[in-house]
């Protein structure tokens, strides 16, 4: 394999990496606290870094029509995130993340489909195993479907469309489309917070929060330069590999347990990931 290849192939694991590490840690600390208020937290401390570093790296800010994408991005990815976040709290971590990687993955696909024609066989074998694996992962032992499927795939159309739109910023400074993406991001959660006035929150939680932004955001940075260096297809499926790091931290620190079945249905997800790719 060239260094075309290795090159954004390494940034795109190193952000599946940091992106699994910051969703076990969001969803760690939303245990039991508002999640829009822990989202808005984790926004809040990614932004100021991302734009600590922009600064220090005296980081050119990127056009108008660059800084327009981002802030859809921001948008579509912000409230995603804190439901994300909520469904991780809900004692389903190791289950929510494969549905969702797959779900954000496959449509950006689709509308490649859309855009560029039917897909091979490969990767429409790949929806087939993703089907699958959703199914299995969904089962549970007497036949009633985890809480929480559903607002994970909620989350991950939201996921999805920051893939979308965050391609369209373009070349620009990564470090600055990252910092707007993520100001949207934070100015929506927080409006969100203040209409619902609950500030339910504790030392420790607050503290998992802004740790997760600082890791979150160093994972869209290295997404973005993994897109921009290399094709945003193989990007997002190779990124999209987060859920192997949550589930990993999940059975380390957790000692989460799954039926046979839900095991099954993990792998098939994750294997789903790099078929829909081709």
């Amino acid at each position: 394999m060239s260094t075309a290849h290795v090159v954004p192939l390494s940034f795109s694991l190193a952000a599946a990496f940091f992106w699994g590490t910051s969703d076990f840690l969001g969803g760690y600390a939303s245990r039991k606290v508002n999640t829009f208020l822990l989202t808005t937290i984790a926004h809040a401390s990614g932004s100021l870094f991302m734009i600590a570093l922009a600064l220090l790296h005296h980081s050119v800010f990127p056009a108008r029509s660059s800084i327009g994408w981002a802030v859809a991005a921001g948008l579509s990815g912000g409230a995603a995130l804190a439901v994300f976040y909520r469904v991780l709290g809900s004692g389903h971590m190791g289950l929510a993340a494969p549905v969702s990687a797959v779900v954000a993955a496959a449509i950006p696909a689709a509308v490649g489909m859309l855009a560029q024609g039917l897909p091979g066989r490969i990767q429409i074998e790949g929806f087939l195993v993703a089907g699958l694996g959703i199914w299995l992962v969904c089962r549970t032992e007497d036949g009633a479907p985890p809480e929480g499927m559903g607002l994970a795939v909620l989350a991950a159309v939201g996921f999805a469309g920051y893939f979308l739109f965050i391609d369209k910023a373009g070349g620009g400074s990564v470090l600055w489309i990252a910092a707007c993406a993520r100001l949207t991001s934070l100015a929506l959660t927080a409006v969100i917070v203040l209409l619902r006035r609950d500030f339910t929150m504790t030392g420790r939680s607050a503290a998992l929060a802004v740790l997760a932004g600082f890791v979150d955001i160093s994972g869209s940075a290295l997404f973005l330069r993994g897109a921009q260096t290399g094709r945003l297809d193989a990007a997002v499926i190779v990124s999209s590999l987060y859920p192997a790091f949550t589930v990993l931290w999940a059975r380390l620190i957790l000692k989460e347990h799954f039926t046979r079945w839900q095991v099954v249905g993990m792998f098939a997800a994750l294997v789903a990931v790099p078929m829909i790719a081709g």
